[in-house]
């Protein structure tokens, strides 16, 4: 598709205000209860390679034909939703200079628009990544590139539902990326296999607001999200264009109940590693993090139909017991908002303690 230069313009910030708009809370109680039920989180093993990888964009290297891929991503919403109607899945690695995210998207219509860096580029079919390094739901980045090799690199301070304003003057000096069409893009006269893509994230720049290693550990573990955007198009005149009033569809790894990317607490886990029979182990806290999550979502639907929060654990309906190996969940009012806590109890007499507040900040109390 090609705009006028006012008119292209018109339509990136109109996206651009549609994207940093919060998203709707739900409706009511009952509703968030239905939406936002305890999810497994998925998994993957990123094993550690020797040397750099050559960004092509063809995923043909020894170390990317070894390594192994995603599960085949699924509606944002989850099984509930039809299957995509194309397949996509994603692969990792790393050295000691770069993340590597390769991804493999079938597309019969290769298609893209936007040419410029930070566009925003799910105005055009797209593949993102988001990293949330110390997993506490703030201060995590967000990259999006398109099938001509444009990106949009931004940070978020914490997600747009709590009030978040994403930096999009934050960028990643060493960046790499390449982009293989398997077929001719922009091209309705044929059909195309699909595009594959491949980056190279510099550690020296994640490490910025990782509050943690980077590059990590052996064994550590960081929350990640991969999504897809596609939108429905038809051929008119030799051209793409997009089918009027019908939404995009979003096709993600590790699915979040909810059309929102920007829900760090349901991201997948991506756990690093330089031993070639790793096998992925399920974070310990998630029983603790679904408790609080709980809170954090009845508070918020309680504020939303009272106009404050609420002050006990009653109020919300949440039951004050323990839950396995968490402990009976405590609330309190602080001079912002509220923090509630509970103690995760783990084989061998260990004790953490885990806290939520009002913003949706997540950490264990060290």
């Amino acid at each position: 598709m090609k705009f006028s230069r006012p008119l292209f313009f018109a339509a990136c910030v109109c996206a651009l205000q549609a994207f940093a708009a919060p998203p709707p809370d739900p409706d009511s109680v009952s509703d968030w209860r239905t939406k936002m039920q305890p999810i497994v989180p998925r998994g993957y093993v990123c094993q550690h390679v020797d040397g750099p990888i050559q960004i092509d964009g063809k995923l043909d290297d020894p170390a990317w034909v070894n390594a192994p891929w995603t599960e085949d991503f699924v509606d944002i919403e989850g099984t509930a939703k039809p299957k995509p109607r194309f397949r996509t899945r994603a692969k990792m690695l790393w050295d000691d200079q770069y993340l590597y995210v390769g991804a493999e998207l079938e597309e019969p219509h290769v298609w893209a628009t936007l040419t410029q860096h930070d566009s925003v580029i799910f105005v055009d079919p797209d593949f993102e990544v988001f990293i949330d390094p110390d997993g506490d739901t703030h201060e995590y980045y967000e990259f999006e590139i398109n099938a001509l090799n444009t990106s949009w690199d931004l940070f978020l301070p914490k997600p747009y539902k709590d009030g978040g304003k994403a930096d999009n003057s934050w960028d990643i000096p060493g960046l790499k990326t390449a982009v293989h069409v398997n077929g001719t893009i922009n091209d309705p006269g044929d059909r195309d296999e699909g595009w594959t893509v491949e980056i190279a994230l510099p550690w020296k720049v994640l490490a910025e607001k990782a509050n943690r290693p980077a590059p990590p550990n052996d064994g550590d573990q960081w929350r990640m999200g991969f999504s897809r955007v596609e939108w429905q198009i038809t051929t008119d005149g030799g051209k793409y264009h997009k089918v009027p009033d019908t939404p995009e569809d979003n096709w993600i790894w590790s699915p979040q109940g909810v059309i929102d990317m920007h829900r760090p607490e349901r991201w997948g886990f991506v756990q690093f590693t330089r031993k070639a029979d790793a096998q992925f182990i399920p974070d310990p806290a998630q029983p603790a993090r679904d408790v609080l999550q709980e809170i954090y979502y009845a508070q918020r639907a309680f504020r939303k139909e009272k106009g404050t929060w609420a002050v006990s654990l009653s109020d919300l309906a949440v039951a004050e017991v323990a839950h396995g190996p968490v402990g009976a969940p405590v609330l309190h009012a602080t001079p912002d908002g509220w923090e509630a806590l509970v103690v995760l109890n783990l084989p061998g007499g260990i004790s953490h303690e885990w806290h939520i507040r009002d913003d949706s900040r997540v950490w264990q109390e060290k």
